[in-house]
């Protein structure tokens, strides 16, 4: 269920454990750490594109000062000189930066109102010209690749855009007419409760004209495109099926500029992602995956790195010697390699594999998180790279190099402050199958004797991963005395796909167990963690695992669930992706016994066993897991007679996106967790678990 997520739908599980020896240092070490206001000076870099002559690097730094949610500009950086000019004003907000093939122009979007969409600027980000606007869609289209793209020449842009579909009138009436069964927004939309059911298509402008041609319509959608090297067609994906709401299936076809003509690449019962030509244009690479049900939101078979002929044929997934999650790939300039991101035991790398000879060798293997990353002459590749110690930076490798930092955008705020370190262990799981890792982020302030709180942070998907890239809600924690505890259970991606599948048909079971099995481990070898004061919480798959935990365990001392799922059967008939289940449990919920298993893995069911004070959190308007659950479990707790308070923020999807709803959350956080943990000095063990 929940990917990627980036809150991504993905919350911190803390145990929290203070003794009054902790307390002497709370204060000094919450001045010299991080603090829930600090979130909205923090900046990282997120897109990054190499000029093709390598003297320039665009990129884009996300902004958390201003209402609402986060913003990008973009700014252009002289390799020789190391110096970064913005693009545009303070003001303008921008994003998506791509380099003409000639290297004397940047696209992007950008702009506001009337001038929001296309943009082409100088190289140097003068003289900035805008195109055309261009609109998306809150239809649930996972998994997208690049919707902008030049054409050899330099001369034209191909873009995505979308138009309205045929069921927009109706269901945008008085009354709301619904006739879709994909009739609810995307998971990160947020802002709405139904699909506005407009559809992605394929557009190109003339730069020099400004004249935009519609090249794709109909009830499908068409994106993640890439023009061929010798300018005569586009790729692009699109899920073709006759139920295509209803059964997620992407495939590649090619669109023929001069005849419209389109033919298709793949077809397969499986999904690919994100298709790129080969710089000679005879091989196309892409992501895809093997098993015939791929859900539309996550995936529980890791997709990797496939390549095929330009006509189709000779398709091969070059990607297997891999047991790991990869991410889309991009080609060399000089088409001889190909790099994508691996997920690896929480950390995201970065590797390059020789087409010819399927050599590979890693890129970035420091601890940490590679986001984006871009190609450029001779061997060099920039990227940006989240540390255990900030987030998101510029660096760059040369071909054999090391890497160098180019960025530092947080070294004013981060001077001075001191951050918890991040340790990795493993632990035998309970039934003895599986080597389990966590990641402990200690707390800021400790002494030979002092004892701290735990908090157990668990991450969504669930086939996701904790790691060691920096944390911002995990080190204001650990600036308060505390420790948090993020466990890799089963189903987790990063190692292997057999780990990832150890979560079918077994929601609520054995991970949760590895959750438990993390804690025991942690509060054995870790001697100053205080068993009196651990908290638990998680976002999606993690709030899920929240919720269910305190009903087979009184352990926690306090529960924060974020966006989690208490009865399987009605989240499976509200939820906007719909094979979620089929794909976890191998069926249908109506067919065999599974309803009742479902019922019997919902924490609803067993609410009676729950003592632990429980602060429900949820965004209003979540389509991924509706707020409908977040009711039901909130009503049943007071039934019971357990504290609950219900936290609903508006504007939010699934996981929160608006700075003041993160740093309003994480101040809630700590005062929910403070209020339960017994007081600094308290005598008397009653907590003999783990």
């Amino acid at each position: 269920m929940h990917s990627n997520c980036s809150i991504a739908k993905l919350a911190y599980p803390m145990f929290a454990l203070l003794l009054f020896s902790c307390f002497l240092v709370l204060g000094p070490a919450s001045a010299q750490g991080l603090q829930s206001a600090d979130l909205s000076r923090l900046r990282n870099v997120g897109a990054v594109a190499f000029s093709p002559d390598g003297q320039r690097i665009a990129y884009t730094v996300v902004l958390r000062d201003r209402p609402g949610r986060p913003y990008s500009q973009i700014w252009l950086l002289d390799v020789a000189t190391g110096k970064s000019a913005r693009l545009g004003s303070e003001k303008d907000r921008a994003s998506g930066p791509l380099w003409s093939p000639d290297g004397k122009l940047l696209a992007y979007f950008g702009g506001e109102e009337d001038q929001s969409g296309l943009w082409v600027a100088h190289s140097d980000g003068s003289s900035a010209v805008f195109l055309t606007k261009v609109s998306g869609s809150n239809s649930p289209l996972p998994g997208q690749g690049a919707n902008l793209v030049w054409s050899p020449d330099s001369k034209r842009l191909a873009f995505v855009s979308s138009t309205p579909g045929p069921e927009t009138a109706d269901a945008t009436g008085d009354p709301v007419v619904i006739t879709r069964y994909l009739y609810k927004p995307t998971a990160g939309e947020g802002m709405t409760r139904f699909n506005d059911n407009r559809r992605l298509h394929l557009f190109v402008v003339e730069v020099a004209s400004r004249q935009v041609r519609q090249l794709t319509d109909g009830s499908t959608d068409e994106h993640s495109i890439d023009w061929s090297p010798d300018g005569s067609e586009l790729l692009f994906v699109s899920n073709r099926e006759p139920n295509s709401d209803e059964f997620f299936n992407y495939d590649v076809f090619a669109l023929n500029l001069s005849s419209g003509a389109i033919r298709r690449i793949t077809a397969t019962e499986s999904s690919e992602y994100a298709p790129r030509w080969s710089p000679d244009g005879k091989q196309i690479v892409y992501s895809a995956t093997r098993r015939g049900l791929t859900d539309r939101e996550t995936t529980m078979e890791d997709t990797h790195v496939w390549l095929t002929n330009a006509d189709g044929s000779g398709r091969r997934e070059i990607g297997a010697p891999f047991d790991n999650r990869q991410g889309h790939p991009q080609w060399s300039p000089d088409g001889k390699y190909v790099f994508f991101t691996l997920q690896e035991h929480g950390s995201v790398r970065l590797v390059r594999l020789d087409v010819s000879t399927g050599a590979s060798e890693y890129v970035v293997t420091a601890p940490g998180s590679v986001g984006s990353w871009s190609t450029g002459p001779a061997g060099a590749v920039a990227y940006s790279f989240s540390t255990p110690r900030d987030l998101g930076e510029l660096y760059l490798r040369s071909a054999g190099g090391e890497p160098r930092k180019l960025t530092d955008l947080n070294s004013e705020i981060l001077a001075g402050k001191q951050l918890g370190d991040v340790e990795a262990f493993t632990f035998v799981s309970n039934d003895n199958k599986f080597e389990i890792e966590a990641f402990l982020t200690k707390p800021v302030g400790m002494t030979a004797t002092s004892r701290h709180a735990l908090i157990v942070s668990i991450h969504g998907g669930p086939h996701g991963q904790n790691g060691p890239a920096f944390s911002f809600k995990n080190q204001v924690y650990a600036a308060h005395g505390w420790a948090v505890l993020n466990v890799n259970f089963r189903g987790s991606t990063g190692y292997g796909q057999k780990f990832a599948d150890a979560v079918f048909g077994d929601q609520n079971g054995y991970e949760a167990q590895d959750v438990l099995y993390g804690v025991s481990a942690a509060v054995r070898r870790y001697l100053w963690i205080d068993r009196e004061r651990m908290g638990i919480e998680g976002g999606s798959y993690g709030g899920q695992l929240t919720e269910w935990l305190i009903t087979q365990t009184s352990e926690f001392k306090a529960a924060i669930p974020l966006a989690g799922i208490v009865n399987l059967i009605s989240y499976n008939y509200m939820t906007y992706y719909n094979q979620y289940e089929e794909m976890e449990f191998g069926q249908f919920l109506h067919q065999g016994n599974l309803m009742d298993l479902a019922w019997e893995r919902s924490a609803l069911k067993h609410v009676a066993a729950v003592h632990t004070p429980t602060m429900i959190v949820h965004g209003e308007n979540d389509n991924d897991v509706p707020i409908a659950e977040a009711e039901q479990f909130f009503i049943a707790l007071k039934d019971v007679g357990v504290e609950t308070v219900f936290l609903r923020y508006p504007r939010e999807g699934h996981g929160l996106a608006e700075t003041k709803h993160n740093i309003d959350l994480i101040d809630r956080s700590i005062a929910w967790y403070e209020k339960h943990f017994p007081k600094p000095g308290a005598e008397g063990v009653t907590n003999v678990q783990p």
